[in-house]
């Protein structure tokens, strides 16, 4: 039942995603796909692609003689990652093949990549231990795993939006959401997958948006309580989103130019032996 949340979810989510979140996370995911340390040739697995923004920053490294497969739970996001590779291509990198898959099983032969990317999806997982064993499965041995989540949740200024939307449902919506983002829970997971050598780093950031509309559609329809908000009649749309601007009203700007949201990242990296 998550996972069919999850994947009918970011269908709802897909257009608002694009607008509200694909360019504050641009960056941030890009960095995530480096630490994979990708080198020209080689074959990586990019999970939780969204529209392909991992996808695309890895082929650019591994180059025309490499192989990157970018895998999403929600056939949407799927789509607009193959309608960006017939607009724009992969721009002299390795062909991408896009495909709509579930983390905890991808379909791949054992040992097929020499890279595993993931960023911001490992917290979306149906079942973590089956996802993190499959991530393991799929690598070659002395592969790699890059990946990040968001951190603690006393860190992430938007967190309230959580109990927010569970109030007007009727069972919690992500109750595990910041569980990966606690000290060590990534490190943990991976060890017990089988990696080695776990590298884990927290990375304070401020998410910007510049008015109260651009704040709450990246949230509430964009994010992962769109299915919820979705549903809601415009009666309780209201007072979510009223809600969740009191929730945010400490960091708005002082000459009211929009929010400076305080979040936390972590990023991790582990090696398969």
């Amino acid at each position: 039942m998550f996972r069919r949340v999850q994947r009918y979810g970011w269908d709802a989510a897909a257009d608002a995603y694009h607008r509200g979140w694909v360019p504050l996370l641009e960056r941030l995911t890009r960095e995530c796909v480096l630490r994979a340390g990708l080198s020209p040739g080689a074959r990586v697995l990019d999970v939780a692609t969204g529209i392909g923004t991992g996808a695309y920053c890895a082929a650019e490294v591994v180059g025309p003689t490499g192989n990157v497969v970018g895998q999403d739970i929600s056939e949407q996001m799927i789509a607009r990652a193959r309608a960006r590779a017939a607009t724009v291509g992969a721009a002299a990198g390795a062909p991408i093949v896009f495909e709509r898959r579930d983390m905890e099983d991808t379909g791949a032969a054992s040992g097929a990549f020499d890279a595993v990317t993931a960023a911001f999806g490992l917290m979306y997982a149906a079942n973590r231990g089956a996802a993190f064993a499959e991530l393991a499965r799929v690598l070659a041995p002395g592969g790699r795993v890059s990946a990040c989540v968001w951190g603690r949740r006393g860190a992430c200024g938007w967190a309230e939006v959580f109990p927010i939307v569970d109030a007007h449902v009727d069972s919690e919506v992500c109750p595990l959401f910041f569980s990966l983002g606690v000290p060590g829970a990534l490190t943990f997971a991976l060890e017990r997958a089988g990696f080695v050598d776990v590298v884990e780093e927290r990375q304070p950031v401020s998410l910007r948006w510049a008015s109260a509309d651009e704040a709450t559609r990246a949230m509430l329809e964009g994010g992962p309580v769109a299915l919820a908000w979705k549903r809601f009649s415009p009666d309780t749309r209201a007072v979510v989103r009223d809600a969740y601007l009191r929730s945010i009203e400490d960091f708005r700007d002082p000459n009211g130019h929009g929010y400076d949201v305080p979040s936390e990242i972590v990023f991790v990296r582990a090696r398969r032996p």
